[in-house]
């Protein structure tokens, strides 16, 4: 259901329209909240279980949900901000520091002994530096939890048996394929192979994650999971692993995998939905076949992780399980650039992963390269002080494949639009109809716009563009004859020299953006929207080390407001640089402590250690428990 129709939004006169636009939002929006609820079981996660980062970035606030009636006579950003910093300061007090008091956090936390080799990797992550919460590795978990219904013996075999895999013999890891992602996911194995023990993991060597179980499937595999939950006596547990031979398992069959192409499911939607709840709405809303109209574009579906219209719970914003609408405002679901996807779980490793999706994450092998292009090199940027008040995008106009009847929808295609000043003073004046984007609603109450000068004032601060249209059919000169009329051609920038400005958005491309790491050790603010998971999601905290966006983009020019103010003819608001500045130093301090190429070493020693107790036979008997004799 639509709030506005894409030109009425466009065009409506904020004041006069603003009484009967409240009350129609406010009608849907109390029936989105009533539907929303009483499919509460819905799990936002297709693995059923307590949500990641329910403490942290994962579920930002959900602890303490704000109420959207709230009386307060605060900015809402400024409400997210306050809360944001006592979920820190609340983190903070989560640490262990021994490894006694480690291994009890852990078993509170998971119901388990910690696996065998714990002692080392805490031995590893302190003599690393590292910053020691147990909630850090909540992802692993959440990967992991659906293997304890799968048998070992079929794990090891389907592992050993993939295309692509690294192997680790006698603490020596190898893999058999040049592909470019495996050797550099192979370089970080190498550094921790002296703590590991025999295993084989299979890697996805795709932008695009490939396995999307049926909620219920899974549902089912987690009920297995929580009944083997049990911390057997001191006495009769096994803390050594098992020793593989080259070739494991030889007389175990493994199933098809059925792997689906973009040509038989046609519709990438019905594949990453299937992963949600069957009461949620992505499984019960009706799917979208035409994507050649201007999208509508609405805030229907973004109360369940919003407060007053900003993000206030950074995981459920990602999850499109409640958000039916997002299939027609991604690339991602509008047409993948690939799809090969099974329904069939098995443990595959990849860097990042759709909230359906079933792989388990490592670190993304542009964040342990640490390539210029993706890190912005060792030069993270000047004084806040001395940097440009603007907010800085470039990029190639990815997202999947982008066509003359389905571009409208893309992401960064609606992202660069609704930055532009031309298109937006355009759509102010009602001299030009947006092909893709839609005006602020009324709610966001955005001075500029009252003032009808939202298209100029957004003119002062922004600088977006592509670099490249990446045409179906390639272009000389990187143009495409259906975008042209839209979007020009820029040339690119240095993510160094855009850490020049002080505002970095950062929206998904074909997957996840390979950026986010670079932008956070910059002394640059991001602001992110994504609906992708990555290993570290656990680890940041949204308004206190980077500024959440929703995926519908109808919130950045309140934040861009909140933060570079505006000064108009008649209304003046208040900028807040110095909070702007608060949060994009917070970040680059945390992100310097805790997304460290150590950072990295760590989660995937622990990672592993949990994958190789998951693929022995006596799983259920094996753990550590040296502080416990």
């Amino acid at each position: 259901m639509a709030l506005h129709s894409p030109i009425t939004m466009a065009f409506q006169k904020p004041r006069r329209a603003a009484g009967r636009a409240k009350y129609a939002i406010c009608a849907v929006l109390v029936l989105c909240t009533l539907f929303y609820l009483r499919n509460s079981a819905t799990s936002t996660f297709n693995t059923a279980f307590r949500p990641i980062g329910e403490h942290l970035s994962g579920g930002g606030l959900s602890q303490n949900p704000l109420k959207s009636g709230d009386k307060s006579n605060s900015h809402p950003i400024a409400t997210l901000i306050d809360r944001a910093d006592k979920t820190f300061e609340d983190l903070l007090n989560k640490q262990s520091h021994d490894l006694k008091s480690a291994a009890a956090a852990y078993r509170t936390r998971r119901g388990r002994h910690p696996p065998p080799g714990f002692d080392a990797w805490y031995t590893f992550a302190q003599e690393n530096g590292a910053v020691m919460v147990e909630d850090f590795f909540d992802q692993i978990y959440h990967d992991l939890g659906p293997f304890w219904g799968v048998e070992p013996k079929v794990m090891r075999r389907e592992a050993w048996d993939y295309e692509m895999t690294i192997n680790i013999r006698n603490q020596n890891a190898s893999a058999g394929s040049a592909w470019f992602w495996t050797q550099i996911w192979l370089d970080l194995t190498k550094t921790i192979q002296h703590l590991l023990p025999d295993m084989d993991m299979a890697l996805n060597s795709m932008d695009e994650p490939r396995i999307v179980v049926p909620w219920e499937d899974i549902n089912g595999y987690m009920e297995k999971e929580r009944a083997s939950r049990k911390m057997a006596p001191p006495a009769e547990v096994v803390s050594d692993f098992q020793v593989l031979s080259h070739h494991p398992d030889t007389e175990i069959e493994i199933a098809q995998k059925w792997w689906e192409s973009k040509k038989e499911t046609r519709r990438f939607w019905d594949v990453a939905s299937r992963g949600c709840h069957p009461d949620s709405l992505a499984r019960k809303a009706d799917h979208q076949t035409n994507f050649n109209d201007t999208p509508s574009i609405t805030l229907a579906h973004t109360l369940p992780h919003s407060y007053k219209g900003y993000v206030s719970n950074f995981t459920l914003s990602a999850d499109f399980c409640h958000q039916p609408d997002l299939q027609g405002l991604h690339g991602m679901m509008i047409e993948p650039l690939s799809v090969s996807s099974t329904r069939h779980l098995f443990p595959m490793f990849g860097g990042s992963k759709l909230p359906t999706n079933n792989e388990i994450l490592l670190p993304a092998p542009m964040y342990w390269n640490n390539e210029e292009r993706f890190s912005g090199g060792d030069d993270h940027g000047a004084n806040w002080v001395d940097k440009q008040n603007k907010a800085i995008w470039r990029g190639v106009a990815t997202g999947g494949k982008n066509k003359p009847d389905n571009w409208k929808g893309f992401q960064r295609h609606r992202f660069v639009a609704m930055t532009n000043a031309t298109q937006v003073s355009g759509a102010e004046d009602w001299t030009r109809i947006p092909q893709n984007f839609a005006l602020p609603p009324s709610e966001y109450d955005i001075a500029a716009q009252q003032e009808g000068r939202l298209g100029n004032w957004t003119g002062s601060w922004a600088d977006t563009g592509f670099i490249d249209l990446m045409c179906l059919e390639p272009e000389k000169r990187a143009t495409c004859y259906y975008t042209n009329p839209y979007f020009k051609v820029n040339k690119g920038m240095k993510m160094a020299e855009q850490f020049k400005r002080k505002y970095l958005p950062d929206i998904d491309g074909n997957s996840f953006s390979g950026r986010y790491r670079g932008f956070l050790l910059s002394t640059s603010l991001p602001i992110k929207a994504t609906i992708f998971r990555e290993w570290h999601d656990s680890r940041l905290v949204p308004w206190k080390h980077f500024v959440p966006m929703d995926n519908r983009f109808m919130d950045f020019w309140g934040i861009m407001e909140y933060f570079v103010g505006y000064e108009g003819e008649g209304i003046r608001r208040e900028g807040h640089d110095a909070q702007a500045e608060r949060i994009a130093l917070a970040g680059q301090e945390w992100a310097n402590r805790v997304l460290r190429r150590e950072d990295m070493q760590i989660y995937v020693l622990r990672l592993l250690l949990e994958y190789a107790r998951l693929s022995d036979e006596r799983r259920d008997k094996m753990g550590w428990v040296a502080d416990l004799l």
